[in-house]
């Protein structure tokens, strides 16, 4: 086969089929259609196969890409999910929400004279493709004995337990709310994420033995040392995430009418608002409705205002276009359904009635000076240009804070801004304790998050002395080995003692 250049691969990116934008703000059903096999064959050829795999470096997980595109180019699809597999639980999930423009697709080379290749799209199809068919890698368990607890059932947490069981553990994943996802389930909307992906991801995980416990919230019904100390289990994962609504602290935000996105899209999404009477999760939205930020939370929050019956939506953002750290897909598709984009504008009062509901809200209109801490220019406000405009909902995403509820509860030590504190092997200030994802980052992505889990995983075996020679990172041709064992591993054993668990150190 003839070496692929620039110049023979097809040089337009494949484009996705998604729903008329005046049908689908109508309803909640996905708005990008995914790709036919035709589509997917066509966007694999694009890729150079490159022997340097910059985009693997750019992924936080380590998906082998040029690996299970090949696949793709050979249309052999369930050999492409197998290689996806050996990374990522979750590829019909990743495929759809991950920002790939600012990591895998961003280093790729194609992209350097014409658009990168749509990584996301074929890794949503693949992943589509293994929920159809029912593809699951579930390998053979040697149970060890260990019992490892994962506060939360969100992409961290997920990927944690999976490697965990996987090594043999017995693990228990505690969720506060009553289904797991995260918020994959309770943040994102349909139309961007079918809960049936959520719920297909999800059962590979119980089907590797681990155990859900929902309706259970750490911190109040035992705590962490608890877990640790007097449950019994030998290590602790926390990925709680970060769903803590920030707020701007200006006047009238203790007004009816005031939400967060995060109460906004758990009631709509989790608790489904939109179909009260019929579930008790009331709403009481308004006609005209104010979303503060410009973020994909933002943008999620717009168009469910939008599919829940707004007449009038719009976007407060006090910087311009070029600044908003929404996606540049969920943008697109924020303008093709007709949200009203207000940029260079902050709030600074939201007005209310002699009812206390939300009449409207007072802004200034700002310009960009210098760059801040972010590298983004800072927006300043300019004298004398205060405007209001009508609207009877206020909804913020301005971003999210940690929960402080764990942190209240146990001695784990926080950073200022009250996120657990955790190195680079995800181990907190408590022995056996880790922590990974949003509640030790902040707000960042599934993928980053599903990386956080994964690590703290490899660095749980490593603590409790599990063999793992897989995440050792060191070739067989370069492995010193004592009768077949890792030379590493010489001084160290496994016993087990009459009534006790399993232990481990040197022998």
């Amino acid at each position: 086969m003839a070496k692929k250049t620039i110049r023979t691969i097809p040089q337009q990116r494949t484009p996705m089929a998604v729903q008329d934008p005046k049908q689908r703000v109508g309803n909640f059903n996905e708005v990008a259609l995914g790709y036919s096999v035709e589509d997917a064959l066509n966007e694999a050829e694009r890729c150079l196969m490159c022997p340097k795999e910059p985009c693997v470096q750019g992924c936080p997980v380590g998906i082998d890409i040029p690996g299970f595109i090949q696949k793709i180019c050979d249309q052999d699809f369930r050999g492409a999910y197998d290689v996806l597999a050996e990374a990522t639980l979750l590829p019909a999930i990743c495929g759809r929400v991950c920002p790939q423009e600012d990591q895998c697709e961003k280093v790729c080379v194609v992209a350097e004279h014409l658009e990168p290749v749509a990584i996301g799209r074929l890794e949503r199809f693949v992943g589509d493709m293994a929920v159809a068919e029912g593809w699951a890698n579930t390998p053979d368990i040697d149970p060890n004995g260990y019992r490892i607890a994962v506060v939360g059932a969100g992409p961290a947490g997920i990927a944690c337990a999976a490697d965990m069981a996987k090594a043999g553990c017995e693990v228990t994943i505690f969720e506060a709310l009553h289904r797991p996802g995260g918020v994959l389930t309770y943040g994102i909307p349909e139309f961007r994420l079918p809960n049936q992906f959520v719920d297909a991801e999800f059962q590979k995980v119980l089907e590797l033995g681990v155990k859900l416990e929902a309706n259970t919230l750490v911190g109040r019904l035992f705590t962490i040392e608890q877990l640790r100390d007097e449950m019994g289990f030998h290590a602790v994962f926390i990925g709680t995430g970060a769903g803590y609504p920030a707020f701007m602290g200006i006047p009238g935000e203790s007004l009816n009418g005031v939400l967060s996105a995060n109460e906004f899209l758990t009631r709509c999404n989790l608790m489904r608002a939109g179909d009260f009477p019929t579930k008790d999760t009331p709403l009481g939205l308004g006609r005209k409705v104010a979303v503060i930020g410009a973020g994909n939370t933002a943008m999620d929050a717009m168009r469910v205002s939008l599919r829940m019956g707004a007449d009038e939506v719009h976007c407060v953002y006090r910087r311009t276009k070029a600044e908003s750290p929404a996606r540049v897909e969920e943008l697109h598709h924020a303008h093709e359904e007709g949200i009203v984009f207000q940029w260079l504008t902050a709030p600074v009062e939201i007005l209310g009635d002699e009812h206390n509901q939300v009449r409207g809200l007072r802004c200034i209109r700002m310009e960009l000076g210098e760059p801040d801490a972010s590298g983004r220019r800072r927006p300043v406000a300019i004298p004398d240009s205060d405007f209001e405009f009508e609207c009877d909902t206020v909804i913020y995403a301005i971003g999210t804070n940690a929960n402080p509820i764990i942190g209240q509860t146990s001695k784990l030590k926080l950073n200022k801004w009250g996120y657990i504190q955790a190195d680079t092997d995800q181990c907190t200030s408590l022995a056996g304790v880790f922590a990974g994802g949003d509640i030790v980052t902040g707000s960042a992505t599934v993928i980053q998050a599903m990386g956080a889990g994964r690590c703290a995983a490899r660095n749980i075996k490593a603590y409790l002395g599990i063999n793992d020679t897989v995440d050792m990172d060191i070739s067989d041709a370069d492995r010193s080995r004592i009768f077949g064992i890792d030379a590493r591993q010489k001084k160290f054993t496994r016993v087990r003692l009459p009534g006790q668990e399993h232990s481990a150190g040197p022998a």
